[in-house]
């Protein structure tokens, strides 16, 4: 994910994709390739859908969900920290048993920080990285603590399978003044792309692949 992408597909190593349905997501005009998943990763799986992708000429990144399945080849790296937890294994945990084994590897100009803010508290990934409801207050209080004294790139508020409260995205984008919002969750059609276009800096788009890949392509305006 680079700071100029506006669009991303997101692919999960562990669910099958045809060749005929990855080379039209990857033809697609995406501005990026962001692989990623919760559950089943693997250093092989993340391996053979990476070979798959240098087949075409588009950036990828890969978000490590743990140490072991990192992979070398990818454009960017992206660290997930959970934000909406007490769970430190989920805050900074696996970072720091990722550097404690990879230091002396890590080119760091390639690797970055990507702050979640679960709000699906049904999604697999909430009830995954043990994360707690938060109220609009708090949830507006993390956008300025990571927009503005954590100063991260990026903050990623994430609804995963449904389409989210839009004034709340909208008042988070309009409070950041470093950070790019990065949304995802519930983008299945034109429609809900540009509803959140207008209100986010990034859309990440997954599930709808999977679902229905050609309507997944309308997500793109």
């Amino acid at each position: 994910m680079t700071r100029h992408a506006k669009h991303i597909f997101k692919l999960d190593p562990a669910k099958e994709i045809s060749g005929s349905t990855l080379e039209k997501i990857v033809n697609s005009g995406t501005d990026l390739l962001l692989v990623s998943g919760t559950d089943n990763v693997t250093e092989k799986n993340v391996s053979e859908l990476l070979r798959r992708i240098r087949n075409y000429n588009v950036p990828a990144a890969l978000e490590i969900p743990h140490p072991d399945a990192a992979v070398p080849g990818f454009d960017h790296y992206f660290v997930p920290t959970v934000i909406n937890t007490d769970d430190v294994t989920f805050t900074h945990g696996m970072l720091v048993r990722a550097l404690m084994e990879y230091h002396d590897f890590i080119d760091y100009d390639s690797i970055s920080l990507l702050p979640y803010i679960i709000m699906n508290e049904d999604c697999k990934a909430f009830k995954h990285a043990n994360c707690h409801t938060v109220n609009d207050e708090e949830f507006i209080a993390m956008i300025h603590m990571l927009d503005k004294l954590y100063k991260m790139d990026y903050i990623y508020i994430e609804y995963s399978g449904v389409f989210g409260d839009r004034e709340l995205v909208k008042e988070a984008y309009e409070a950041a003044e470093n950070a790019s919002i990065v949304y995802g969750g519930g983008i299945v059609s034109k429609d809900t792309a540009t509803e959140m276009d207008s209100v986010s800096d990034i859309m990440v788009v997954g599930n709808i692949i999977y679902d229905d890949a050609r309507q997944a392509l309308e997500t793109i305006i």
